[in-house]
């Protein structure tokens, strides 16, 4: 049996950087991220064991502790409430996550109604919100996007994990909703990268292996495209693989999410070897 992996997989360079950061305040001492750092829990959990806990509100720190904002960003009350706690901060939001908060504040500050295009209920997204003034709203997809008002001035930013496909399906739906519009594409290039390796690889094999949290969204979303192109199945580890899926199978695709760790991607490619 053939194991082929994805031309692009695993961690991402915001990725890395956050778990760099996170690492780094294990000697301080009393350093907790808000929410976890990165959507995989085995990563999350690696890090409590080496000292790094986790809040899931700034009320549980103490005054005066660490706190590691994560990957996915935060709005600007949270930094306010952070000084006024006299909290010591690490940043470890992704630089494409920070740019995409900051085009939606730039175009909020010169007139623009700001439409995100994302998932409503992801944290990224929510922080991107916050950074877009009160009448921005966010569109998941194509009937969201035809159902809305005309408006003067439309800015439009994208969560760094959409599909690149579908947010110019919804684009082309909101060019008729304004004759000003001002477009920041802020889907980063690993995102790009990992969806069109993952598809090319999903198109020349029997069955596609996408690995990563199951509370992962680009990893979700790797799911969904491979799974236009062949049988797939979305795993957090190498547990969760079943002998069934490798009746008649002769070449099987691996790819993981943005946030899946190197070690988890190898136990799966080393058991479906054995296969």
């Amino acid at each position: 049996m053939e194991v082929v992996l994805a031309e692009y997989l695993g961690f991402c360079y915001g990725v890395k950087r956050a778990i760099g950061l996170a690492r780094s305040a294990v000697p301080i001492g009393n350093a907790c991220t808000l929410g976890p750092i990165i959507h995989n829990p085995q990563m999350v959990e690696k890090l409590a064991n080496e000292g790094v806990g986790m809040v899931e509100s700034l009320d549980e720190m103490p005054d005066g502790g660490t706190i590691i904002i994560r990957s996915h960003g935060v709005g600007p009350a949270v930094y306010d409430k952070i000084e006024k706690k006299h909290l010591h901060v690490i940043d470890a939001t992704c630089p494409h996550v920070k740019k995409a908060q900051m085009a939606a504040h730039a175009l909020a500050e010169d007139g623009c109604h700001v439409v995100i295009i994302g998932e409503k209920k992801h944290p990224e997204v929510k922080s991107i919100l916050e950074w877009s003034g009160e009448d921005s709203v966010v569109v998941e997809n194509e009937a969201e996007a035809g159902s809305m008002s005309p408006c003067g001035k439309m800015g439009i930013v994208a969560q760094t994990t959409f599909s690149s496909d579908k947010f110019q399906r919804i684009v082309s739906l909101l060019l008729s909703k304004s004759n000003d519009i001002h477009i920041v594409r802020t889907i980063c290039t690993a995102t790009d990268q990992r969806q069109k390796a993952a598809m090319e690889l999903a198109s020349n094999v029997d069955m596609m292996l996408v690995i990563g949290g199951k509370n992962s969204a680009n990893t979700t979303r790797l799911a969904e495209l491979c799974s236009n192109k062949t049988t797939t199945y979305h795993l957090e580890t190498a547990d969760e693989l079943k002998d069934e899926w490798f009746n008649s199978i002769k070449k099987i695709g691996i790819t993981a999410g943005a946030s899946t760790p190197d070690w988890i991607i190898r136990e799966v490619y080393q058991k479906c070897k054995t296969k």
